[in-house]
């Protein structure tokens, strides 16, 4: 007789050990404790205003923590929505002043220090692969940039997420019957970029007081480090206007329109 253990090996599946546990009707114990502040605020809103505000807020809390449509609470979307209007105003009061400079659109802004920079926006480029022969040719060539330089350059390599753009498809209005599909498939393509990153590094070069001879150097340099950037195989970009604010804005700068 056959053992009933002959056959193909099974090797049973573990349980899921990043599953978030749930405390009660809430899914997560941070759950319960955002429905208890909810309920601490209305229970303070019962004596100073009276019972129908306190049990709306209550409402809200159990709304804000049992019911998330795409994992989002409605509080979430909210603050969400607030944190990009107010994003939103501050680069539209930025961009409405340097509107009003010339050198701004040109790629130039003033510090408080008087001193004028242009910014060179490139990404990065992957190494991994490359032959040692390449690999010692790149290295050489940004040992050559960083020599260059007169000491007046800082760059800062930050992620940015991928846009989306480039990988969605044409719109095509005579494809009715594809229209759903497009629509998925875009929904995905946006998903998948907003939860991966692209290296993006700002370079500084300063040209120090304002002055016809500071600001030509200035150019000189700008013209030298893209042609450079160029030979290391990265795509640099000269910001101006608005996208030079919102480099400035990344770097720190307090109201780059500070002169610009």
């Amino acid at each position: 007789m056959a053992d009933d253990t002959d056959g193909p090996p099974v090797v049973p599946i573990p349980e899921r050990v990043d599953r978030r546990l749930r405390l009660g009707p809430f899914p997560s114990a941070r759950d319960a404790l955002k429905f208890l502040c909810y309920a601490a605020v209305g229970a303070v809103a019962v004596p100073l205003v009276d019972v129908p505000a306190g049990l709306s807020v209550v409402g809200a809390g159990l709304l804000a923590t049992l019911y998330k449509p795409d994992g989002q609470a409605w509080d979430e979307r909210a603050l969400s929505l607030l944190r990009w209007k107010y994003r939103s105003r501050r680069e539209e009061r930025m961009t409405g002043a340097g509107r009003q400079s010339p050198l701004l659109r040109q790629g130039l802004v003033r510090l408080a220090g008087a001193d004028w920079v242009a910014v060179v926006r490139t990404g990065g480029a992957p190494l991994a692969y490359l032959p040692p022969a390449e690999l010692a040719r790149r290295f050489e060539l940004y040992r050559d940039l960083l020599r260059g330089s007169d000491g007046r350059l800082a760059f800062l390599a930050t992620l940015a997420s991928i846009r989306a753009a480039p990988f969605l498809p044409p719109a095509d209005r005579s494809l009715a019957a594809d229209r759903d599909a497009r629509a998925g498939y875009s929904e995905l393509v946006a998903l998948l970029c907003r939860r991966r990153y692209g290296r993006r590094v700002y370079f500084v070069l300063g040209g120090g007081e304002g002055g016809p001879d500071a600001l030509a150097r200035l150019e000189g340099q700008v013209a030298s480090l893209l042609e450079r950037l160029s030979g290391l195989g990265l795509r640099p970009v000269r910001l101006k206007d608005r996208g030079l604010l919102e480099a400035a804005r990344r770097l720190g700068w307090a109201g780059p329109g500070a002169d610009a």
